[in-house]
């Protein structure tokens, strides 16, 4: 957050500023994932960041803006990760089956405890609620992701086809957490497959 002045001192200062900021956001983002956000409090965070509190108020506002940061990155790791899997498939109904992959692969990855953002939602429940509203801001672009993924994969209405991936990706989210992961993320793909049977 802080720039540099120029000179040496100005850019260590400026690099001690990034690596503090840093370690509380993955702090932060493991910690939450984990146990929640309303049940952690920024003494917590800033213990186990091996930080100051000044260091932390000198980067966020306040815990919610903490909150909000690690939604951000939260959200620019799945922004980067569906890009790389559409690149790499061949065809529109290889697009589709890579994004639901890379979700199951994530309901079966170790210490999956469901959808950040589907989390934080239960936590916010207030539409007004920044963190809330960035909640709804992620899902609308999922949302409009897979659509367009289907509908170039030719399912129509694509609208109706992404309403149903999307459904079954919180399905997984919910399940994945409280059952057997291989079945949850098998029923996922299969609903899948379904939907491109049923479109086609």
């Amino acid at each position: 957050m802080t720039r540099g002045t120029g000179g040496a001192g100005g850019g260590g200062a400026s690099r001690g500023m990034s690596e503090a900021r840093t370690r509380l956001l993955r702090t932060a983002t493991e910690i939450f994932y984990a146990e929640g956000i309303r049940s952690v409090g920024v003494d917590r965070i800033v213990a186990e960041a091996r930080v100051t509190r000044a260091t932390l108020y000198r980067h966020f506002s306040g815990k919610d803006e903490l909150v909000l940061a690690c939604l951000a990155g939260a959200d620019d790791g799945i922004r980067a990760r569906v890009a790389e899997v559409r690149a790499g498939a061949e065809t529109p109904v290889g697009r589709v089956r890579a994004v639901a992959g890379s979700i199951a692969e994530g309901v079966r990855a170790p210490g999956f405890r469901g959808c950040a953002f589907l989390n934080a939602a239960t936590e916010y429940p207030d539409p007004v609620h920044p963190i809330h509203r960035a909640v709804v801001a992620h899902r609308k672009w999922f949302a409009e992701t897979v659509t367009e993924l289907l509908a170039e994969a030719g399912c129509l209405p694509a609208g109706e086809a992404g309403r149903r991936f999307v459904l079954l990706r919180d399905g997984a989210m919910a399940a994945g957490c409280l059952g057997d992961p291989e079945r949850v993320a098998r029923t996922f793909l299969g609903g899948v497959e379904g939907i491109l049977r049923a479109e086609l």
